[in-house]
């Protein structure tokens, strides 16, 4: 009798990586109705969900140069969807903070993506979908440690 081999890493690991990016681009063809380009979306992204980041800090998470962080930012805020916000003594040292408006882009471009994604995986059977709620829990505590 065969036994089963113990699942590759390496294997799974390149299965998601490319699932991950093929899941993101069928939910980002919901990000039009935004109205905003993908990268300022992004950067909008980090600013909601970032605690009052800098410039720098943006451009770290977004892996893009601080002079490009900074034209995003100089964007959004024409926009109205985010805001200088001061935070030491230094005049010059400030944290961009999302705007009502801003925020609510996000929240309302983050509802059209779930459920773009809640339509295809309604399809699925029960068994699959208790297998997908799983997966997720495990991937969110691999993604936990990866951060530390």
């Amino acid at each position: 009798m065969a036994t089963k081999a113990t699942p590759d890493p390496a294997d799974i690991a390149d299965r998601l990586h490319s699932t991950a990016i093929h899941l993101l681009r069928q939910v980002r063809r919901e990000d039009p109705a935004t109205g905003l380009s993908a990268a300022r979306l992004s950067a909008l992204s980090v600013v909601v969900y970032g605690n009052y980041p800098t410039v720098t800090e943006i451009a770290a998470a977004e892996q893009i140069t601080a002079a490009s962080a900074s034209r995003l930012v100089s964007a959004l805020m024409a926009e109205g969807l985010v805001e200088r916000v001061p935070y030491s003594d230094d005049a010059r040292s400030y944290r961009i903070r999302a705007t009502r408006a801003g925020e609510r882009v996000l929240r309302e471009g983050r509802k059209r993506r779930v459920a773009h994604l809640t339509a295809l995986l309604a399809e699925l059977p029960t068994r699959d979908l208790e297998s997908l709620d799983v997966a997720a829990v495990i991937l969110g505590h691999v993604l936990e440690r990866g951060r530390s």
